[in-house]
């Protein structure tokens, strides 16, 4: 009697959707597949899904603290404000108005420490106000945020800078980012200014006015415009009281934020690659002529949509066979001669030794576009070239220095790839 197959114990996905109930959503759910639970799907296609994996570029994320912080960061390392007090120079303190501590300064007019003295001097700030901005820009749905902004990553680990893929001219695959527009706000800021003089005073609202209508934050992570429009300077002084000096401001703040929620991912695409193409060029075989062209061109994605920037993968081969292509028809098209001029005349003038390869009959005559120039490794512009003609044995080529953007010296060094005899 054969034994009975081992059973197989369920993945704890199977598990799961075995104990959730199907969901059918209402018609127009953002989110959701047609009918039946959205953890069923099938048709996401790993293949077209970009890992941000061993990437220093990291999904966009800005949130109202990062506005708080660029706050705290410019009063701390850029006004830096003090006070000069008993003949020393002290560095004014810097607070965030908690309720806690609002509440302390709103019943004594001063904020005091944990023994009761007064605190002085100290500059203290609160978020009062957050006001969206709607004449701005618009991601249209946040269900389905399809408004988005495209930036691209020059160099990467896949694609490094190299001078032989300059002089072959061979493009890298880059890689590019996609994030929803931004919400614009105007978040205005309650600030009080707490001294024991009055000529302190003047001094942290000199500074502070002088930033006025600056970019605030950390140049190393976000900046944003802060407006002061006026100061409220007081001074009070009543009996078995202590001395009071201080000033309230207000802060605008022009910032926006990109919350870091599971809307913003839903169809917003995050991450894609430009299109690479592979061209195999002509080959032959016993006296018969055969071109194989083939042309790849791929886009990965991550998150889905946008189908103006992500096509579908697009093969196309063509075939010809022919015979009776004669020999020197075929070394003519297989002839990519790199020479070095010999001779650099400055400003325009570069001079090779040789002369150009003769096209063959049926074929279009050889000039400037059978070639591409080089200097130190830089590729010249087809508009930057004037001429590039045969003259007494040798090739002379002379370029325009004002669309080329420099001149020419003795010392560089220029190539030609192309058609030489």
């Amino acid at each position: 009697m054969a034994r009975g197959r081992k059973p197989i114990p369920k993945t704890q996905r199977e598990i799961s959707e075995s104990l959730q109930e199907p969901f059918v959503p209402p018609v127009g759910a953002p989110g959701f597949q047609s009918t039946g639970n959205p953890n069923n799907a099938n048709g996401v296609n790993r293949a077209e899904q970009t890992s941000f994996k061993g990437d220093t570029v990291k999904p966009l994320s800005i949130g109202i603290q990062d506005l708080d912080e660029s706050v705290m960061y410019y009063f701390q390392n850029v006004i830096k404000p003090f006070v000069i007090q008993n003949g020393e120079r002290i560095a004014v303190p810097i607070i965030y108005g908690s309720p806690e501590k609002w509440k302390s300064f709103q019943k004594d007019g001063y904020y005091r420490d944990l023994n009761g003295r007064m605190m002085a001097p100290l500059i203290m700030f609160k978020k009062n106000n957050i006001e969206k901005v709607r004449n701005l820009t618009n991601k249209l749905d946040a269900n389905s945020p399809n408004n988005i902004a495209v930036y691209g990553k020059r160099y990467s680990k896949q694609n490094e800078y190299s001078k032989f893929n300059i002089l072959n001219n061979v493009k890298k695959e880059q890689t590019y980012y996609a994030t929803v527009v931004p919400d614009y706000l105007n978040i205005t800021y309650d600030c009080v200014i707490f001294t024991y003089y009055n000529d302190q005073l003047n001094k942290i609202i000199e500074a502070l006015e002088y930033a006025s209508d600056a970019y605030w934050g950390d140049p190393e992570r976000f900046k944003f415009k802060a407006t002061i429009s006026s100061f409220s300077p007081t001074t009070e002084l009543s009996d078995s009281q202590e001395r009071v000096v201080r000033c309230a401001l207000s802060i605008t703040l022009y910032g926006y934020i990109i919350p870091e929620i599971p809307q913003k991912d839903l169809n917003a695409v995050r991450k894609f690659s430009n299109k690479n193409k592979l061209t195999f060029t002509l080959e032959t075989a016993t006296g018969d002529s055969e071109v194989f062209n083939t042309t790849v061109e791929r886009a990965s994605t991550q998150g889905g949509g946008l189908s103006s920037i992500i096509d579908s993968p697009n093969i196309v081969n063509n075939i010809t066979q022919g015979g009776g292509v004669d020999t020197n028809t075929l070394i003519y098209l297989n002839t990519n001669k790199a020479l070095q001029a010999t001779t650099v005349s400055a400003p325009n003038v570069a001079t090779f030794p040789s002369t150009f390869l003769v096209a063959p009959t049926g074929l279009p005559p050889t000039n400037s576009n059978s070639f591409s120039f080089y200097v130190n490794g830089q590729l010249i512009e087809p508009n930057a070239i004037t001429s590039f003609v045969e003259v007494s044995g040798n090739s002379v080529l002379t370029v325009n220095t004002s669309n080329l953007g420099f001149v020419l010296q003795s010392t560089d060094e220029v190539v030609a790839i192309g058609k030489f005899a």
